[in-house]
């Protein structure tokens, strides 16, 4: 199939972009690297009356060090996050993310906001954000990454706002963090995701993020409040794990029923946790 007639503008600069969306509302659709609005468009699943182009905006297209964050800009690339050094030695659970994104092919086009814009709750990078405490950045107000996913594809932007960036709280001295996730082949949505993120200091865990993915409508926090205050041994991530599948109610699909996809995340949640564990010390 093909898209729907539409209306292509090609915006200059961020500013631009955002009155384009302020003079056109819902019928305005953003385009960044578009790996997923593409297939969206050709399978007439979006019928947008206006294409916005970002990619000739200026300045939207860099990684930079910000104050305790990496702030990444809306053009850049998957690939390009996953070859930077920044990226690598300032926040690597996003390091260890990208590589699961899609593939190459979509990796060389795709964008990290654009992934974060999109919000599908099986993605890998809006679950790493929240598990970091990270946020996203509008072309009006910073939007905490917890409080930025409504549901399934669903934000909290409005109709003229602009994801101009994201940020991405840099690694801390006794802190390590882990992402896994299930999917029937490398690159296919996943099934069961978990991200953690925990400080550690004297062989005790300070502070802890846990959030969990695809087997909700949203990547969202669970409680990891039992890991603050010990030490986590194989008996502590079991217990932390077991608690976390149960407060889940994966709805069924083709590849798994809910109890298969609720004992996934059992597994993925005792691996991240053990696994941050190890990298905070």
């Amino acid at each position: 199939m093909k898209p729907v007639p539409f209306a292509y503008v090609r915006a200059e600069s961020a500013e631009h972009a955002v009155e384009t969306l302020r003079a056109h509302g819902d019928e305005a659709k953003i385009l960044a690297g578009g790996q997923s609005l593409l297939p969206a468009l050709n399978m007439r699943l979006v019928r947008p009356g206006v294409l916005v182009d970002l990619n000739f905006a200026a300045g939207l297209d860099g990684v930079s060090e910000e104050n305790s964050s990496l702030r990444i800009g809306a053009l850049v690339r998957q690939a390009a996050a996953q070859r930077s050094g920044l990226v690598r030695t300032g926040c690597p659970l996003l390091a260890e993310s990208l590589p699961l994104v899609g593939h190459v092919v979509t990796r060389n086009r795709g964008t990290v906001c654009g992934s974060v814009a999109h919000a599908d709750s099986a993605a890998e990078l809006p679950l790493a954000l929240v598990a970091l405490g990270g946020e996203v950045v509008t072309s009006s107000r910073t939007i905490p990454a917890a409080e930025f996913f409504v549901t399934h594809f669903t934000t909290t932007l409005e109709p003229d706002e602009l994801v101009i960036a994201t940020k991405w709280p840099r690694l801390e001295p006794g802190e390590g963090g882990a992402l896994e996730e299930f999917a029937v082949r490398h690159g296919d949505f996943a099934l069961a995701s978990a991200a953690c993120v925990l400080h550690v200091e004297e062989a005790r865990v300070t502070a802890a993020r846990l959030a969990v993915g695809s087997v909700t409508d949203r990547p969202e926090l669970v409680d990891s409040s039992a890991l603050v205050g010990h030490a986590v041994d194989a008996d502590a991530a079991r217990s932390i794990a077991a608690e976390v599948a149960s407060s889940v109610d994966p709805p069924p699909n083709l590849h798994g029923s809910p109890d298969y996809r609720r004992r996934l995340i059992e597994v993925l949640v005792e691996r991240v946790v053990t696994r941050a564990w190890a990298a905070a010390r």
